[in-house]
């Protein structure tokens, strides 16, 4: 008898608390769970969930690590939930949700190495841990927070729809394992369900509209409007990641330290003829750094792959051709060469144009308190400050325009941040207010000590460049950490115990 040809239920026996027989479960059939055809053309797999069905039990979670012999921190599949009301009318349900299988996967498009694909028959978005190099920019690019970076192995991971299974006429791994039949596969007509996707939507999960999830969720009956998620309030600290907190800061301040030394000798001023080779040192140690981020950092050349759609390639390849043309015109400084001047703009441009990739990197549906128009402001400016300190550090003629343009950066960057802290306090958007809330909160001491070195910056400014400057790019450092610290991302709702390390 295969799969398909059993009754309409199976009744399996539990026991009570003394071992006897205590009640019958109705488990629902493998004809309720999954099509009975394969998808045609224009149609694709898609998960079913349930909600007035799920217990949470987490039979779906452990199955799910079982097949993929995942640890018990990483869970491609989540059990959740969501609660409202007021007693004697409260309401609280449970969330199970695995990998979306998007229309428009925005890991698949971020990915700079193209480890992700979507097949074309079944419409799953599978990972090729061969492939990945661990950057771990899609765990940041994706809103339901999927892909999940498995440090002993440096890549990442997430749900395949058990694709194996599935290829062999079999149910996942977590359908087959659901005693109340809340998770089923179906078929979806892709076209259709881009015109119209509102019910992928559900409390305590991101809007489908970031990436068009395709999981079609069926809420209960009678469920209240005013459901929402009961971890909401229980946010920490995100990790500071240290290495890219040094990249961000160090090519900032190469890209901002060459141009202006490029502008002072522009402009006529007075000017040592090694003075570009300290923001090109300084550049060259940070991008020499950015490996260090990567789970499997022998295989960063790959991170060029994706050019065409990954902000994360377009910033190596960009900062790369600022480092070429810095390189250059330090040489041609030196060397007193005639057409240095035009060697000098290229840097810049293409300095510029690095930052504006690596701001981009970050601004991403999925991490609200990132996805501002302040992140590409913000790293702009960290060029401004430190750029003409870096300049006067190495030799440059104490010009007044100098000062003035490191001293206006300094206010322009606190009031931007000032600004942005405050338009998250008031936001509508949960995730912005939660991270406001940790700015105001547990990183409120580094918050006030960022402030306190920005101060000092300024105020030596004018007696002591060199001490200045060391004050202004602690404080830059101190902003960045914060910048990843204080994000609070997207993600479904959350079991009210999650293991330390693991998920939201």
């Amino acid at each position: 008898m295969d799969a398909y040809s059993r009754s309409a239920t199976a009744e399996l026996p539990l026991l009570d608390g003394a071992g006897r027989h205590g009640f019958t479960l109705l488990v629902a059939s493998p004809q309720e769970r999954m099509p009975a055809r394969a998808p045609q053309a224009g149609e694709q797999y898609r998960f079913h969930f349930d909600m007035a069905k799920c217990i949470g039990c987490k039979c779906c979670v452990v199955a799910c690590n079982e097949q993929n012999g995942n640890p018990a921190e990483i869970n491609w599949r989540r059990v959740g939930e969501i609660e409202g009301g007021v007693y004697p009318a409260a309401q609280r349900w449970h969330v199970s949700m695995g990998c979306n299988h998007c229309l428009e996967p925005s890991c698949l498009i971020g990915c700079p190495v193209e480890a992700y694909t979507k097949d074309a028959v079944t419409g799953i978005v599978d990972h090729d841990a061969d492939a990945c190099i661990g950057c771990q920019y899609c765990t940041w690019n994706c809103s339901y927070g999927v892909p999940q970076f498995n440090e002993a192995r440096g890549v990442v991971g997430k749900c395949d729809m058990c694709h194996g299974r599935l290829s062999r006429g079999s149910e996942p791994a977590c359908v087959g394992a659901c005693p109340e039949g809340a998770i089923a596969i179906e078929i979806v007509d892709m076209a259709a369900w881009r015109r119209d996707h509102a019910l992928a939507d559900a409390p305590g999960m991101p809007s489908s509209s970031d990436s068009l999830s395709t999981t079609r969720v069926t809420m209960p009956a009678g469920a209240i409007a005013e459901l929402a998620r009961v971890d909401g309030a229980r946010i920490e600290p995100g990790h500071p990641h240290w290495s890219l907190v040094m990249v961000l800061v160090g090519t900032q301040l190469s890209v901002g330290g060459a141009i202006a030394v490029w502008l002072v000798e522009a402009l006529g001023g007075a000017l040592a003829s090694w003075a570009a080779l300290v923001p090109l040192v300084v550049g060259m140690i940070a991008l020499g750094a950015a490996p260090l981020h990567l789970g499997r950092p022998a295989f960063a050349y790959r991170a060029i792959r994706n050019w065409r759609r990954s902000w994360l390639s377009r910033e190596i390849l960009g900062l790369s051709a600022f480092a070429g043309a810095a390189s250059a015109y330090a040489a041609a400084l030196f060397l007193d060469l005639p057409f240095r001047a035009v060697l000098g703009g290229g840097a810049a441009a293409a300095g510029m144009a690095g930052v504006y990739c690596s701001a981009r990197i970050y601004m991403v549906a999925a991490r609200p308190a990132w996805n501002l128009g302040a992140t590409l402001a913000g790293f702009y400016l960290t060029c401004a400050v430190l750029g003409p300190r870096v300049a006067l550090a190495s030799g440059a003629a104490a010009t007044a325009w100098l000062y003035a343009a490191a001293a206006m950066a300094s206010a322009a960057q606190e009031i931007q941040h000032a600004i942005r802290l405050r338009s998250m306090r008031g936001s509508a958007v949960m995730e912005l207010r939660e991270s406001a809330r940790l700015l105001d909160g547990a990183l409120r001491a580094p918050g006030l000590l960022r402030i306190a070195l920005a101060v000092v910056a300024l105020v030596s400014l004018p007696f002591a460049p060199a001490i200045s400057l060391a004050f202004a790019l602690a404080a830059e450092i101190a902003g960045r950490w914060l910048f990843f610290t204080g994000v609070v991302p997207k993600s479904v709702a959350s079991t009210f115990l999650t293991p330390k390390g693991g998920a939201r």
